[in-house]
């Protein structure tokens, strides 16, 4: 959703919770603890605070969004992958591939639709393991007939688990500093 220009989260995924809050953070939430969480549209990384006597589970998909919400109760605002707790990192792949997998839809038109993004570079060479042989597989496949499933572009191009390496290119761009942002947002 977005409101004057910014992108907002509708939903995101329980990556850890914290009964007391983050250590060495502000104290929030009036003793109800802090959740860390990723959007499951721009795989935005958040901290929230939960509603009181909410029962909440690692990988819950919970909503997050400005009304109606029923088990968090506030968005403390966004952090960087550097702040995750060491639990929501080793929780973190896990989720970004469930959500990629549950949108599949969406990330199959990136393989059907990628540009260049520069003279000398595509997009499709920006996701680890997709180098100008693949790429250019892609690409004459694609003018073929479109892409369809993870299935269909397996099939089709020599390509290892395309979940697996849109999982790595989140990831990437999450943890490190990219020139190139393809599915998350600027921080």
């Amino acid at each position: 959703m977005e409101r004057e220009g910014k992108k907002y989260e509708e939903y995101a995924y329980v990556l850890d919770q914290m009964p007391h809050g983050r250590p060495g953070a502000p104290r929030y939430g009036y003793g109800r603890g802090v959740i860390q969480l990723v959007g499951e549209t721009y795989f935005t990384l958040l901290e929230a605070t939960p509603k009181k006597d909410a029962e909440i589970s690692l990988g819950e998909r919970l909503y997050v969004g400005r009304v109606g919400r029923t088990k968090v109760d506030h968005i403390l605002g966004r952090i960087s992958y550097d702040e995750l707790t060491a639990t929501a990192k080793a929780e973190l792949p896990g989720v970004i591939e469930e959500i990629i997998r549950s949108k599949e839809r969406r990330f199959i038109e990136f393989f059907n639709r990628s540009q260049p993004v520069t003279p000398k570079m595509h997009a499709l060479e920006l996701i680890p393991g997709i180098g100008k042989k693949l790429m250019w597989q892609i690409l004459e496949e694609r003018e073929r007939r479109p892409f369809e499933s993870f299935q269909d572009l397996q099939s089709r191009v020599n390509i290892p688990d395309p979940v697996k390496l849109l999982t790595r290119r989140v990831l990437k761009e999450l943890s490190e500093e990219e020139k190139y942002l393809l599915f998350t947002r600027p921080t």
